[in-house]
């Protein structure tokens, strides 16, 4: 095992660490006698009541801390690296890989091709389990680290190895096996590709993956996405409106399948297949309560719900509004082609109780990564700035929060949003994602709800 540093950072104020005098700089050598390998052992390894935890300070002294706390109460320690280790990078070369499909000259880090089962945990990441070990198995096994979300691509062992462009990545089934054994909770993601793993293949995958229920609680199927930057990589061609209604028929008859025998619907087609195909979305209960959101599989019925629910708690005070003419407000909304039709029904829900609010609603195609990328997840500034000139703007202009990087008031080419504003003269507001946010942020109401995301 590769021994890493685990050099504390900070310490947190009103904590045990604080109060037994570990400061920033000191190193975490082990906990209980035991060394730590990253954060899944020190979060396992100080859970206990009663703990001996080893500080290395920076003179080279050692202290030996004696403790005793509450079940599962943190120390209040923050690493210099959250992981407690080195970030494990991808050792697949994917024919559907989206960095492959960036432009250069983005920041380094859009570059990284990260497959960390750890971040799969703390962060939701799909994982091929391509680089796991026997012993990563056991510790999350032995843990109960769950759900782990993994990207099967298909249950074609040779397949996948050419999908993934590994030779060892067909080995992952008898991990997958033990996982399932032991009742880890898990999650499924197919990347579908036209005429690679689609048609009897996705038959022949879905079929193979029922036997991982209960602990496998859904899978979702998701077109591949492709930019205009594919240039000596495997040629792949977009899904049609008539693919998208056969990959549907596939899913929804394999859902009325597994309901029949599991008592959920198992296997989830993401929006974009019922958008591309013009059918309606799924009613909300075939969602199995969204356990996949992040992949875009509910999110846009979960928004119709939330707004209608919204919509439904204020009956009193769109009783009380103002008259049309009164009060009048003026706004703008930027979104990918994705979810633009999806927005503007809302919206027009929303303004027949609210006659008073404006909505402009400006589809952003995507000149960066190409028109076939739809989702607002994905524009630039340069892009919004370019398209919205001269556009109807109002008062404010929404945007939606997955258009920044976590955490920061910066789109993916680097532009911030104080840029933005400079540009098109207009106050940015930044909307969360649930139903709720988008309905307060037309109306200026606050829904009796809680926020359904951070």
């Amino acid at each position: 095992m590769k021994k890493t540093e685990h050099k504390i950072r900070e310490v947190l104020p009103d904590s045990i660490a604080q109060e037994l005098e570990v400061a920033p700089g000191d190193v975490l050598v082990a906990v209980n006698g035991q060394p730590v390998e990253d954060v899944f052992d020190y979060h396992y390894l100080t859970n206990e009541e009663y703990l001996t935890v080893l500080i290395r300070k920076p003179d080279g002294e050692e202290w030996e801390l004696e403790i005793e706390k509450e079940y599962e109460e943190d120390l209040g320690i923050v690493f210099e690296n959250s992981l407690m280790d080195d970030y494990r990078s991808c050792s697949n070369r994917c024919i559907f890989c989206f960095i492959d499909q960036m432009p250069k000259g983005m920041r380094e880090t859009l570059y990284f091709k990260d497959d960390d089962s750890r971040l799969s945990f703390l962060q939701g990441n799909y994982v091929t389990l391509t680089n796991m070990s026997d012993h990563d198995i056991d510790r999350i096994i032995r843990y109960r680290l769950e759900p782990i979300n993994i990207s099967f691509q298909t249950m074609n062992p040779e397949l996948r190895c050419r999908m993934l462009n590994n030779r060892f990545a067909g080995d992952i089934f008898p991990k997958v096996e033990r996982l399932a054994a032991a009742g880890i909770e898990m999650n499924g993601q197919i990347v579908l590709c036209r005429g690679v793993n689609d048609g009897a293949e996705l038959e022949d995958s879905l079929q193979k993956l029922t036997r991982y229920l209960p602990s496998l609680r859904s899978v979702s199927v998701v077109p591949v996405g492709l930019t205009r930057f594919r240039d000596g990589l495997y040629p792949l061609e977009p899904f049609t409106p008539e693919d998208a209604g056969a990959v549907i028929d596939c899913i929804e008859a394999w859902q009325k399948k597994i309901f029949c025998t599991h008592g959920l619907h198992f296997v989830h087609a993401s929006d974009e297949w019922y958008l591309l195909a013009g059918r309606e979305l799924p009613e909300a209960e075939r969602y199995d309560g969204y356990l996949q959101l992040e992949n875009g599989v509910g999110m846009l019925r979960l928004l119709c719900e939330e707004v209608r629910e919204a919509l439904t708690d204020y009956k009193k005070a769109v009783k009380e509004r103002p008259a049309a003419g009164e009060s009048h407000t003026e706004l703008s909304l930027a979104t990918g082609l994705l979810a633009a039709p999806c927005l503007r029904l809302l919206y027009g829900e929303i303004h027949e109780q609210f006659p008073q609010v404006t909505l402009h609603i400006h589809e952003i195609r995507n000149d960066f990564f190409g028109e076939r990328i739809t989702v607002s997840g994905l524009l630039t500034g340069a892009d919004l700035i370019r398209q919205l000139k001269g556009k109807p703007l109002g008062e404010e202009l929404l945007l939606p929060v997955n258009m920044l990087r976590s955490g920061e008031q910066v789109f993916l080419d680097d532009v911030t949003v104080e840029e933005l504003e400079k540009a098109l003269q207009i106050k940015v507001r930044i909307v969360k994602s649930s139903g709720y946010d988008f309905f307060r942020a037309v109306t200026g109401l606050e829904p009796d709800k809680e926020d359904t995301d951070e």
